[in-house]
């Protein structure tokens, strides 16, 4: 069974595609972290960060769950994603994008899409 945050992570991996990017990973693990979705243009390379929520949340729709921690786990986690792919990135610019999935009565929807939501 698909859990709610695998369903976000679809829903943003699909949201990608459809403008172009090429999805190379969701739900990549390593000992630091995981990295919901990895997406590729040619020329750049994005590690998406997604929180799904539903309505009444305490923390701005997953927003204030990405503190200073989580995003240098994440930025181990992106470390050793492209340690793990060399060469094949080595050339590509990196970012970390936010997504924020709302969930209501059986349906999801992006409700924000933060692009260079933070740098390391």
């Amino acid at each position: 069974m698909t859990s709610l945050g695998e369903k976000g992570e679809n829903l943003v991996a699909n949201y990608l595609s459809e403008k172009g990017w090429q999805i190379l990973a969701q739900r990549w693990n390593c000992r630091w972290s995981d990295l919901d979705v990895v997406a590729s243009d040619r020329s750049n390379l994005i590690f998406v960060e997604v929180k799904t929520r539903s309505a009444g949340n305490w923390d701005e729709d997953g927003l204030l769950s990405i503190t200073l921690k989580k995003q240098g786990k994440l930025w181990q986690a992106a470390r050793a994603f492209l340690g793990e792919h060399q060469p094949q990135f080595d050339h590509f610019n990196c970012r970390f994008d936010v997504a924020l999935v709302s969930h209501r009565t059986n349906s999801l929807c992006l409700k924000t899409y933060l692009e260079n939501a933070f740098t390391i």
